[in-house]
């Protein structure tokens, strides 16, 4: 079922049927883009239920100004940087690092099944600054246009290709750094 048909169940009154199709459309999608973030399958699993729970709680006030898609990953994405926010705080109040501790939940993973590549890319996006590793993702792993990844970021797209460009040039250098 595509958005359209989805918006148009929840317009005609089947709401919990609408939001089971987002859940179905949606629920895979939306939890690899949080584990690229959080890099703990029980973190983002968690984090997932949550964020369903806030779209549930925020559909009465979706407007159809933006896509569904669109509206559904900006939601999963502040959702997610809020969450980093309170772990780097408690992190802190450990005397930690969350980038450090991120780094070792990716060499823990029992799900991870990537190469060894893959591991230390996951492990350099860790190191970009948040809006740098919103955009890598979006646009690297999803292959969103720059124009969908602004309404999700609230970004124009000028500097979405700007901090796209700004992350690639990071990550290749480095594993220049590794050669």
């Amino acid at each position: 079922m595509n958005d359209q048909q989805i918006i148009a169940l929840w317009e005609s009154g089947q709401r919990e049927r609408a939001f089971n199709e987002i859940v179905r459309n949606y629920s895979e999608r939306l939890y690899w883009h949080v584990r690229r973030f959080v890099c703990s399958h029980e973190d983002a699993d968690d984090l997932v239920q949550e964020i369903f729970i806030k779209i549930w709680g925020a559909l009465p006030t979706f407007r159809g100004d933006a896509q569904l898609f669109t509206w559904l990953y900006r939601i999963a994405t502040n959702e997610t940087l809020n969450f980093l926010r309170k772990q780097k705080v408690r992190a802190s109040l450990r005397f930690q690092s969350l980038d450090d501790e991120l780094e070792r939940k990716i060499d823990e993973d029992p799900y991870f099944n990537g190469t060894e590549a893959q591991r230390l890319l996951s492990k350099a996006i860790l190191k970009l600054p948040d809006k740098q590793r919103v955009v890598f993702s979006l646009r690297y792993y999803e292959d969103m246009k720059y124009e969908d990844i602004a309404e999700i970021t609230g970004t124009s797209v000028g500097a979405l290709k700007a901090s796209y460009h700004i992350a690639y040039e990071k990550l290749k250098a480095e594993f220049q750094d590794l050669v």
